[in-house]
């Protein structure tokens, strides 16, 4: 079942110099690319992005992080990509996230108030479309 994911590579994997290598590993994975996009974001962006957790102690930090530098964000496509993204980008926590993971291999916890986890993959078919027209519309 074809789907289409929204990956963004947070301000901490562009400025690492990563973006590369992420983007490298879901076409390896056969996802194919078909938006791209270098940006800084704005807060009204991230707002409609993370608005289910307005309200929680670690918006105000995440909105932050993530005004902090640019991001990328491309839009992947393929056969069951929410699910296999998700798994290649690896448990939200960098430091028990498993080998072989972007986040396992790539991340690290940087003893900051937010988690600086190199990417975001949207959750299901529903939270993508909404991003995606948040992200390009």
């Amino acid at each position: 079942m074809s789907q289409r994911t929204l990956v963004l590579v947070k301000p901490d994997g562009v400025a690492r110099g990563l973006t590369g290598q992420i983007l490298a590993r879901i076409e390896a994975k056969g996802y194919t690319l078909t938006r791209l996009e270098l940006m800084t974001p704005t807060r009204e962006i991230l707002e409609q992005h993370y608005e289910e957790h307005r309200g929680k102690p670690f918006f105000e930090p995440l909105v932050q992080f993530m005004l902090s530098g640019p991001v990328v964000a491309a839009v992947a496509e393929g056969d069951r990509v929410i699910e296999g993204f998700r798994s290649l980008a690896g448990a939200t926590e960098p430091t028990t996230a498993a080998p072989g993971t972007i986040r396992g291999d790539l991340g690290r916890d940087w003893g900051e108030k937010v988690q600086k986890n190199l990417v975001h993959g949207s959750d299901s078919p529903e939270s993508a479309e909404r991003e995606i027209g948040i992200w390009f519309a």
